[in-house]
């Protein structure tokens, strides 16, 4: 591709405004004047300030603003303008800013360990704990149990914050806070013990105790509780810090405790006493869900299938009380590279010109494309320039993504190859949205033939069925093979594969345009019952042709030593109500012979490839209009193994996927496009158009 100058320009001066923004001035004792929740308090005698917006209600910085100028206020409210009032006021304003403005607090009063050696140092927040901040604080502002679940890359900091902030909810918001931290090793737990005393020794008299009242001279600020040396009690604040690590379990034991750290969560191990679930569990139940309680889960990413995973995708679904937040590596300050003179612009032209380069040059470096991406999710140039140069110590992306991760999809190292294009799936994301409204195809009774007689949608806003488009049934014209409804099933049980009925309108087809998915249901039932929900959604669908992917039913009750293949039973069932059933094709000769048809479509070693075949092209040529976002994850953590095999990586799901892959198959290659035919030419006892699919 031919670098366009000004393509080039632009990105150098969005280069140039990331760059200003990143290299701001940060100032949390003063504050920033550019946070829209913020507000500037300006008063004679007190430096400028920008205070959080939440304390315009305090009664004092209501006063000082009202008299703007702290000798009025003073010698209107006090009758006192000596130097000690003067200081009691500044001291009064600063506890009451404490409560309201974390990263002022971290700043003015949170010592740390400096990195390298040497004096103690505040806490001045960088931009990735920033960002964590206001997550955690989005919450508790709300009046929201805290819960958050943290996929970090490494190196920034984000243990710290989390302790400190939950050691400011203890100092500052409430007394009898207690505290459980959990790390994966017991050096891990003796830094973060280390780092809570370094704090309170420094800490200040007045804010550790409540106005008027005095610290004992001489008197420990912290006391041990019991003999193990694990726990302790703050004294002045009435709670206690417990620290325990997932290599000894029993020291996890949770009780009356308020918040929870668990730190590197992906890398506990299970032990032959107990796995994390398990370790987890016992640590977090007495945690009740009201305000002022906070459980965080924070790790960099280690593999797929274990726990820190599939607690993650579960947030990242939308399934658990948690909140996700990740934290990618070009966040992070120190990950960027500057330029020589004049190198930035050569680097600016060599990413516009390589920015549809699907391939890399050398196993050591990444595709243009993929760095094209990098400068699209917001990375600056000098962090790019960053990425490429440490892209050459690793011979797989895998590795660098373990490491550095760009995404929470990458951020989980997998064995296999992505199947799809993942800007290709992006691209799908422009048409998803939230369906117009749920409820259930319901009829005269819950199975049966009786079940297709009065076919009507129930609304139900907890319905598993999902409606983008209701059926549209046109008085003048009718639209032969126009809906297709395809069956993937999963199991019964809450923990089993989802059943997923995907419901594809292909009247666009007509005319050139796109087939789309327009309803889906997505659950867990019986087989029986599936059968006859799955031909109650397909009827109210005018009659559409009905598909079923049939290897659960031939194989489930085989697996559990039940005699009999009870597919056949099962869709027999159906046929006998509802004639519109897709059935496979046999053999010649044994269509010769007369055999029977086999009903559903079968997925195995030959039909698999194939119909994932049809899906990577759909999603290459953007062949068809996704609906559901949950199916793009699908896509984005679906791999072809080394083996050759297909699948879902561990902790994922692809029942989704597959009703896109087996429907897109029909769509393109077995049904007959769909014709428009005017209502006086379509008689019942007109012949209906012959499909290959339809036996």
């Amino acid at each position: 591709m031919t670098p366009c100058p000004q393509v080039i320009e632009s990105v150098l001066k969005e280069n140039e405004k990331r760059l200003n923004a990143i290299n701001a001035p940060y100032d949390p004792v003063r504050g920033n004047p550019r946070d829209p929740n913020r507000f500037r308090f300006k008063v004679d005698g007190i430096d400028e300030l920008w205070l959080p917006v939440q304390m315009k209600g305090e009664p004092l910085v209501a006063d000082l603003l009202r008299f703007g100028s702290l000798a009025k206020y003073l010698y209107k409210m006090k009758s006192a303008t000596s130097d000690e009032a003067c200081a009691a006021t500044l001291r009064e304003l600063s506890r009451l800013r404490c409560r309201h403005d974390f990263p002022f607090w971290a700043a003015s009063y949170a010592y740390i360990k400096r990195k390298g050696g040497g004096d103690d140092v505040l806490l001045v927040l960088n931009r990735p704990q920033r960002k964590l901040v206001n997550a955690l604080e989005a919450m508790r502002r709300e009046g929201r149990p805290i819960r958050l679940i943290l996929l970090k890359a490494r190196q920034w900091g984000g243990s710290t914050c989390v302790q400190l902030y939950m050691s400011w909810l203890q100092l500052v918001h409430e007394k009898g806070l207690n505290s459980l931290i959990i790390a994966h090793q017991g050096a891990a737990t003796d830094e973060i013990k280390d780092m809570f005393d370094r704090t309170l020794r420094l800490y200040p008299s007045f804010l550790l105790h409540e106005p008027g009242e005095k610290e004992p001279e001489g008197k420990k600020r912290v006391e041990r509780v019991g003999g193990a040396g694990a726990a302790f009690r703050v004294i002045a604040r009435n709670c206690k810090v417990k620290v325990g690590t997932a290599e000894r379990p029993d020291s996890c034991r949770g009780g009356d405790y308020n918040l929870v750290h668990c730190s590197e969560v992906g890398l506990w191990k299970a032990t032959a006493q107990k796995s994390p679930e398990q370790i987890l569990r016992a640590a977090c139940s007495g945690v009740l869900l009201k305000p002022m309680t906070m459980i965080l889960f924070e790790s960099t990413a280690n593999g797929t299938g274990n726990f820190f995973h599939r607690e993650y995708e579960a947030a990242r679904r939308g399934e658990s009380q948690f909140r996700p937040l990740f934290v990618a590596w070009y966040e992070i300050e120190q990950y960027s590279l500057p330029f020589a003179p004049g190198e930035r612009e050569n680097f600016a032209a060599q990413l516009v010109e390589g920015r549809e380069a699907m391939h890399a040059v050398s196993d050591r470096r990444q595709p243009g494309r993929y760095l094209w991406w990098l400068w699209e999710r917001g990375a600056t140039l000098e962090a790019i320039h960053w990425y490429v140069s440490e892209r050459s110590k690793y011979s797989d992306h895998g590795l660098m993504a373990a490491e550095y991760p760009s995404d929470d999809v990458e951020a989980f190292v997998h064995s296999g190859a992505r199947v799809f294009d993942k800007y290709k799936v992006e691209d799908l994301r422009r048409e998803c949205r939230a369906p117009l409204m749920r409820g259930e195809i319901d009829g005269d009774a819950p199975s049966g033939p009786k079940s297709l007689r009065n076919v009507r949608f129930n609304p139900d806003a907890n319905g598993a069925l999902a409606m983008w488009r209701d059926r549209e049934i046109d008085p003048v014209v009718r639209v032969t093979d126009r809906y297709l409804v395809v069956v993937d099933i999963g199991g019964r049980s809450l923990k089993a594969d989802w059943t997923v009925i995907a419901v594809f309108d292909r009247r666009p087809m007509s005319d050139g345009g796109k087939p789309e998915i327009v309803a889906q249901w997505r659950g867990h039932t019986d087989f029986d019952l599936l059968a006859w929900n799955a031909a109650r959604i397909a009827a109210y669908y005018c009659n559409a042709l009905l598909v079923v992917e049939s290897n659960t039913l031939e194989t489930a009750d085989r697996d559990r030593s039940v005699d009999g293949d009870q597919s056949a039973f099962l869709l027999n069932q159906i046929r006998d109500a509802y004639p519109n059933l897709y059935a496979r094709r046999g053999p010649e000769e044994a269509v010769w012979q007369g055999a029977p048809a086999r009903y559903g479509f079968h997925t195995n070693v030959a039909t698999k490839p194939m119909v994932i075949s049809t899906l990577v092209q759909a999603i290459r040529e953007g062949l068809y209009v996704e609906r559901d976002e949950l199916c793009l994850s699908e896509y984005l953590a679906y791999e072809q193994r080394p083996n050759g095999s297909y699948g879902a990586l561990p902790g994922h799901h692809d029942d989704l996927l597959m009703t896109r892959a087996i429907g897109l198959h029909i769509c393109f290659r077995e049904m007959p496009p769909p014709r428009l035919i005017t209502r006086s030419d379509s008689g019942p006892n007109r012949p209906r158009p012959a499909s290959a699919a339809v036996i």
